[in-house]
């Protein structure tokens, strides 16, 4: 049993030398508006994930499901391109009571559940950053499916400024305008 548990505790080792350089996410740095759980959000950059491994034109649709805190989330990536075909997935979430509304607990497939929260926005609420509490992902989320040079840049700034490495950042491609 020693010789075929040796190899598994190994590569849990190696595994855990990947780990990313943060501890964990830093706490929010400001109250979320309720406003943010309801709308479309576009994904402007990510760190690579697996469910999102050829994701292009990225969504996000939430809305208030049920009161109390809770919501529907439906997000939508198109594979191999932004017209590709769509891949969705729903969930659930529910504001977590005490955070200011900055963090939201959402459940997929009524089985996986993970928070995640909003770690900054810009004053208007055109933009935010999202991220999971154990700091190894993050989420730059816009209103609109582009963002202005100089404004994308001061987002990319502030997810430097929060202690991520934003050269591990990627940038989905956007669906074009509709016609």
């Amino acid at each position: 049993m020693t010789k075929t548990l040796a190899p598994v505790l190994a590569a849990a080792a190696v595994l855990g030398l990947a780990a990313p350089a943060l501890a964990g996410a830093p706490q929010p740095a400001r109250p979320a508006p309720l406003s943010f759980y309801s709308g479309r959000w576009y994904e402007i950059a990510r760190f690579p994930n697996t469910n999102q491994r050829d994701c292009q034109a990225p969504t996000n649709d939430i809305a208030p499901a049920g009161g109390e805190g809770r919501y529907a989330l439906i997000q939508t990536c198109h594979r191999g391109g932004p017209t590709g075909p769509a891949k969705v997935f729903k969930g659930s979430g529910r504001i977590v009571p005490g955070s200011d509304n900055a963090k939201m607990k959402v459940t997929f497939f009524g089985l996986i559940s993970q928070e995640y929260w909003v770690l900054d926005h810009a004053d208007d609420d055109a933009w935010a950053i999202f991220a999971t509490p154990g700091g190894n992902f993050v989420w730059l989320w816009s209103r609109r499916p582009t963002m202005e040079p100089t404004e994308r840049a001061a987002a990319v700034a502030r997810i430097r400024a929060l202690g991520y490495n934003t050269a591990r950042l990627e940038f989905p491609v956007q669906a074009p305008p509709s016609a």
